[in-house]
């Protein structure tokens, strides 16, 4: 072998190597990839959808009204839900509408499930008061409720509740699989 060939595999093999370092990299601290399991986030997300989570947004922002996060709900398994309250909020439904702080909200991303609801309601009524004996989202916590009320293990159970912030993985960018159904998520 040549010497311009050795010169030439070795830059290779460091090329490769630093590729590997750079994925690994990414993956470990910026961005990761998750697989959807379940139909409590339907019908915004389905079973078997994957997405990439950003792992590094919620590091330098804080999380808003609207946002679709990651959070380790067991020691085990992650869950992905949608942020209703944020600390300092008050929540209640009524009627099937969420009031946040006394005020109407307007929840697109139920209209679907709503639409198909012969009688009933989508979202039971509640207080935060009646479902964790607090008035207001604590300081550090976050309210999530899957967007299929029905069929939602989400803070309304009481072995979820509230979510610490430190429990967030990260905030859901894209939805890439499948791929006809490739799709952003950002709020406001």
């Amino acid at each position: 072998m040549s010497e311009r060939s050795k010169r030439e595999l070795v830059s290779w093999i460091k090329a490769v190597i630093l590729g590997f370092t750079i994925v690994i990299v990414v993956k470990s601290f910026l961005f990761s990839n998750y697989v959807v399991e379940g139909k409590s986030m339907m019908p915004t997300l389905k079973d078997g959808n994957r997405l990439i989570v950003n792992k590094l947004d919620y590091d330098v922002s804080a999380p808003k009204h609207g946002d679709i996060v990651i959070f380790h709900a067991t020691p085990t398994e992650d869950y992905v839900k949608r942020v209703i309250g944020l600390p300092g909020d008050t929540i209640e439904y009524k009627g099937d509408q969420l009031l946040r702080n006394g005020k109407e909200v307007d929840e697109p991303y139920l209209k679907a499930y709503k639409n198909q609801l012969e009688s009933g309601q989508l979202t039971e009524d509640f207080t935060l008061k009646e479902k964790t004996g607090k008035t207001r989202v604590p300081k550090g916590m976050l309210w999530v409720m899957g967007d299929n009320r029905i069929k939602s293990s989400d803070s309304r159970m009481p072995w979820i509740g509230f979510v610490d912030m430190d429990q967030l993985v990260g905030k859901v960018s894209l939805r890439y699989y499948p791929t006809n159904d490739i799709n952003t998520f950002s709020t406001n």
